[in-house]
């Protein structure tokens, strides 16, 4: 017998609209093939540390948007573990802190992934592509990645999830 293609998620979420649209796409997957999900929300100390370094701001002021952003973090997790729970799906999660590309990589090979799924926007203009702040570091998930990576942008996604 054939194993299911996906057994194991992990979803980057950072708040945005396109991230959270990967999260219900997730939820969706953990609905119909019953597979475990895991969000994670990445903390990127790497640029706030760049910034205090390059004395664009003082070690102070990092520390402070590096709190502000882990209670900004916590706070999305527990949104969206409770939009999940909702459609009667347990889902894990976790707040990590450092590269956003290299920290999904990380997590998905702990969680010994079968898929990453990332946010994506949908451009109505083409030469003015719309770019969430995860899509930064799509690229450098998709080429490190050791399992399948997928970029949702189902236009539809809130819609069928509220139907689910």
């Amino acid at each position: 017998m054939i194993k299911p293609l996906f057994q194991r998620l992990v979803v980057a979420y950072n708040g945005s609209e396109a991230s959270l649209h990967a999260v219900m796409y997730a939820v969706l997957m953990a609905k119909l093939y019953k597979c475990q999900v895991k969000v994670v929300y990445v903390v990127d100390t790497v640029t706030i540390k760049q910034l205090t370094l390059s004395k664009f701001m003082v070690k102070d002021e990092g520390d402070l948007i590096e709190s502000n952003l882990v209670a900004d973090g916590e706070r999305n997790l527990s949104y969206v573990t409770k939009l999940a729970s909702g459609k009667g799906i347990k889902v894990e999660s976790e707040l990590r802190k450092g590269a956003v590309w290299s920290e999904l990589i990380k997590v998905a090979n702990e969680y010994n992934a079968n898929l990453i799924l990332l946010g994506g926007k949908v451009s109505g203009n083409s030469s003015t592509p719309h770019r969430d702040v995860l899509s930064a570091h799509n690229s450098e998930v998709i080429a490190s990645a050791s399992c399948s990576v997928m970029v949702v942008r189902e236009q539809y996604i809130e819609q069928l999830f509220k139907l689910a």
